[in-house]
């Protein structure tokens, strides 16, 4: 049974920091306090892959690898592996408040570079014995040392023995520099959030990450278990992935993601699956499972469409793979994301596995007093959130809601007042929202930082279906200042979800 407690949604890259996105630095740390002293004890995360071209971290060149934005240069002087005066070149003035990515990435990459020149012979055993402990490593390495050697171009353009990872694999010697280099990235990667995890476990706190289901068509995983996949002779999709219209989207969302091929995973005891489980499970304390519901029935959409609405659901083997799961990995902590459109197949897997659900406050409001996402109607196992990455912030919502919905809204969260669109630190609307959140019966309720601080819309982190201009909100210290500890924790306190 899981005791009441509540967390804070903030992902790493929104996290303080000199550098273009935040890090697993002291600022981390900071953050790891500031929960602390709220009575908070779970940290929800974003996934930690690396990001595709707009960044976002739900679409991956692997589904093993760790984003090196995320490395804190700093700890590398302490290594001996670079200078204070290197580190300093690559201090971002310009990503105080939103994430400037592509100056991140290239200071980032060319001092990981210059740290990788300098490796003894002590530092590539320890990067050698990663490696052959991890197998994802050496595929992944393989795979980018390949793809950077054929100039980024997708691995279905790659010369004929490139494509095929059998035959690939005899360009181990002509690309052994290139694929150390990747090794010792993951290895660092792995080092300083192993050891920030830690440390947060030491304070009391869980950290909650989080699966993205689906895989970008040029990455590690499809090149390396091609049979795993719905692909036709050359390596491309024959339907692609995404979901019909819903509440996040009234023209519902192409992702264009590759599909799995269900019968296949089955016949081979679902070991790519349950590696992958594994694996984040080893990073996370808990794992939410990103659209659930694409384990139960997923939406296929022909190659080539320009708009989602002409896919269909097919059948997956979501009771099967958990079964298989809980017997290989029976403590397994998992939380389920079942929003969006669901069905009968959808609810039935919830119970059959007894994962917890999520229910989202905001949803309530624009439905009415018997919807499943207002909380009074919550049950104990379930995930409550004001609002999820994918939402406005409250007060973002307050301001863009039909006024039928907002005045729904205050009256049900018991505000009075006549200054509702006032924001801060101190928003009486959005405390509103929160202490009803924290009072309902969900043994988990997670609040995003943003509405702990009463931001608006221009700090929201995504829009779904716009594949630009998202994911790029920072905070501050300043920030970290100015929220009300004393308030938080009196909240966690009275509601009974201080951690023992």
């Amino acid at each position: 049974m899981r005791k009441r407690s509540a967390g804070v949604l903030l992902p790493v890259s929104a996290l303080p920091g000199p550098f273009g996105a935040g890090t697993f630095g002291p600022e981390a740390e900071a953050f790891l306090e500031l929960l602390k002293e709220m009575g908070f004890s779970h940290w929800q995360v974003l996934p930690f892959q690396i990001p595709d071209y707009a960044f976002s971290p739900y679409t991956s060149v692997s589904a093993f690898a760790g984003n090196p934005l995320m490395i804190d240069l700093r700890a590398l002087v302490d290594l001996g592996l670079l200078r204070k005066g290197e580190v300093e070149t690559a201090f971002c003035v310009d990503g105080i408040y939103k994430a400037q990515y592509a100056q991140a990435i290239a200071s980032k990459t060319r001092l990981l570079e210059l740290a990788f020149s300098r490796l003894d012979e002590e530092w590539k055993a320890q990067i050698e014995a990663f490696a052959d402990s991890n197998d994802w490593v050496r595929d992944f390495s393989l795979f980018m040392a390949l793809r950077r050697a054929n100039h980024g171009r997708p691995w279905q353009t790659w010369p004929k023995a490139q494509r095929e990872y059998e035959a690939a694999r005899q360009a181990f010697g002509e690309l052994q520099s290139a694929m150390r280099y990747e090794q010792f990235v993951q290895f660092l990667f792995e080092q300083q959030w192993r050891g920030l995890k830690a440390k947060a476990n030491g304070m009391g706190i869980s950290v909650i990450g989080d699966m993205p289901i689906y895989l970008a068509l040029d990455s590690a995983d499809v090149w390396r278990n091609r049979d795993l996949f719905l692909l036709d002779a050359d390596g491309y999709p024959r339907e692609v992935a995404g979901v019909p219209p819903d509440a996040f989207s009234s023209e519902g969302q192409l992702w264009g993601n590759p599909l799995y091929d269900w019968e296949r995973a089955e016949q081979t005891g679902f070991s790519w699956w349950i590696a992958r489980f594994a694996h984040l499970l080893s990073w996370y304390d808990t794992l939410r499972i990103d659209h659930f519901r694409g384990f139960a029935s997923y939406w296929a959409v022909p190659a080539g469409e320009a708009s989602a609405k002409a896919g269909r659901w097919v059948k997956a083997k979501g009771t099967a793979l958990f079964a298989d799961l809980k017997r290989a990995i029976p403590d397994a902590d998992l939380l389920a994301e079942d929003l969006g459109v669901a069905g009968e197949d959808v609810a039935q897997l919830l119970e059959e596995t007894g994962f917890p659900g999520m229910r989202v406050m905001q949803f309530g409001f624009e439905a009415g007093p018997k919807d499943r996402h207002l909380p009074h109607t919550y049950e104990k196992n379930c995930v409550a959130y004001l609002g999820t990455h994918d939402n406005d912030t409250a007060l973002g919502w307050l301001w863009g809601a039909k006024p039928a919905h907002r005045d729904f809204a205050l009256r049900y969260c018991g505000y009075r007042g006549a200054r509702w669109g006032d924001g801060g630190y101190e928003s009486v609307s959005v405390r509103c929202m929160i202490e009803t959140l924290l009072k309902s019966a969900a043994d988990l309720a997670v609040l995003s930082f943003q509405d702990l601080c009463g931001f608006g819309s221009d700090t929201r982190l995504n829009i779904p279906g716009t594949a630009l201009g998202n994911w790029t909100f920072r905070a501050t210290p300043e920030m970290f200042r100015r929220i009300d500890r004393a308030y938080f924790y009196g909240l966690n306190e009275i509601y009974d979800r201080l951690a023992d």
